[in-house]
């Protein structure tokens, strides 16, 4: 049986987790691969709606187990509550897993992403201020405190007595109080308590589920730019998002990857700072926002909206080195009469197929745009691309074609049912 990689096409917030709940079904496993509470999947399921930040959008399938990979940083607090307004929804929920070796949040890490993010002024990153940063920070440093030390209680006491002394110094920097270590001790050895019976050694579960012929799917989150090494740094996550993630987040090799699935919308948004150049600020953008709820699952920030950026796009496909596309929204942009999309850049006169590697380049870039025609119509009762209008065929044909990628999936809407698949989606490719 396959492995399938969703990933990210853009700059995050492209309805990965609707997809990841529709392919789910199918699913052995799911494994989150990357990130922490700095993400947001939204699911709807018939009149409710799942907001997910840590917990895989996979773990409304019972069948399936849902792994939080080696490659996160976890708020056991956020965790929890998460897990708790779920089960308040529904008792239906697959097996949940967490990697021993996955990075502990902490209420430092928050404070001072908060203060980091402060000291910065007017070059400010657009953090969510959720202290996903300094966590990651405190891995590369090699003091950070993973779940197998967490759920410890000896090792956990003596660890965080370590880290201590360290980050208090760098509060007392940043004109802050020094944080109480008994009282962080005492309220973060009880999450530790609720979360000990879920922590295993997930790479060699991950391992032997592939090896042993079941259906793994790893779940990506934000997008393809916001890469910590191929995104638009320094406007980008802590992690790494695109496909190469699941290898790095999970204890996999990349022989075992065997689909890689990118999920698009049909036009392009951003949140935070950081250079867009088919950024629509005006009504085009509002319209899109406001058509398409545009706002963040996380902060509730209105994200920015643009035409559809195939240059990036193009790119994205070949980073990820995608088996097909799937791209979602497409109801949203009903009503346009004239649609445009990014075929090029222009910078300094020349001409550009790709994105500027120097962040500062590409803020100073100019879209060059092709009309396509475009639709009226509520798309979200097709279920077959026959029932879409012809010139949204046109379309995503225009699409794929530039981006010399497949067209793998449709979704015209937030439910499960609203969604066209238009190829086998867990195809094999022999080893």
């Amino acid at each position: 049986m396959p492995t399938l990689v969703i990933v990210g096409a853009q700059w995050g917030d492209e309805a990965k987790g609707k997809i990841v709940d529709v392919l789910g079904s199918q699913a052995d496993v799911v494994v989150r691969f990357s990130g922490g509470n700095n993400a947001g999947h939204t699911v709807i399921l018939g009149p409710q709606t799942f907001k997910f930040h840590l917990l895989p959008a996979g773990i409304l399938h019972p069948q399936s187990v849902g792994i939080l990979g080696s490659g996160m940083v976890i708020d056991p607090k956020g965790l929890l509550d998460e897990l708790d307004r779920t089960l308040a929804l529904t008792a239906e929920i697959g097996e949940l897993k967490i990697s021993s070796a996955a990075h502990v949040v902490f209420p430092y890490h928050r404070l001072l992403d908060q203060m980091q993010e402060e000291a910065r002024g007017e070059n400010k990153i657009g953090t969510t201020s959720r202290g996903i940063g300094p966590a990651y920070e405190d891995k590369v440093s090699r003091i950070g405190i993973r779940m197998a030390e967490f759920v410890c209680p000896d090792r956990f006491a003596r660890r965080l007595r370590e880290v201590a002394g360290v980050k208090n110094r760098l509060l007392e920097l940043f004109g802050q109080p020094k944080f109480d270590v008994d009282e962080l001790h005492a309220e973060y050895s009880e999450y530790a308590d609720r979360i000990r019976p879920y922590v295993a050694d997930t790479d060699i579960l991950i391992q032997d589920a592939v090896l042993s012929g079941k259906k793994v799917l790893f779940e990506g989150a934000q997008g393809t730019f916001l890469d910590l090494d191929c995104g638009t740094y320094p406007y980008v996550t802590s992690s790494h998002p695109i496909a190469g993630g699941a290898c790095l987040g999970t204890g996999i090799g990349p022989r075992y990857l065997d689909s890689i699935l990118g999920v698009a919308k049909a036009y392009t948004t951003r949140v935070g700072s950081g250079p867009f150049p088919t950024e629509q600020d005006n009504e085009v953008g509002v319209r899109i926002r406001e058509q398409g709820q545009e706002f963040g699952t996380t902060t509730g920030r209105g994200r920015r909206c643009g035409w559809l950026d195939l240059v990036a796009l193009r790119q994205s496909c070949r980073l990820n080195s995608l088996s097909g596309l799937i791209m979602t929204r497409l109801d949203v942009l009903s009503g346009i009469p004239e649609l445009q999309v990014a075929t090029s850049y222009r910078l300094d006169g020349q001409s550009l197929d790709h994105l500027p590697a120097d962040v500062q380049d590409l803020a100073r870039v100019e879209a060059v745009y092709e009309a396509l025609e475009g639709w009226d119509g509520d798309l979200r009762s097709a279920r077959s691309m026959h029932d879409l209008p012809a010139s949204t065929r046109r379309y995503l044909e225009f699409v794929t074609d530039f981006c010399q990628t497949p067209l793998a999936i449709v979704s015209i809407g937030p439910d499960r049912e609203e969604t066209i698949l238009t190829a086998e989606i867990w195809a094999s490719t022999p080893r």
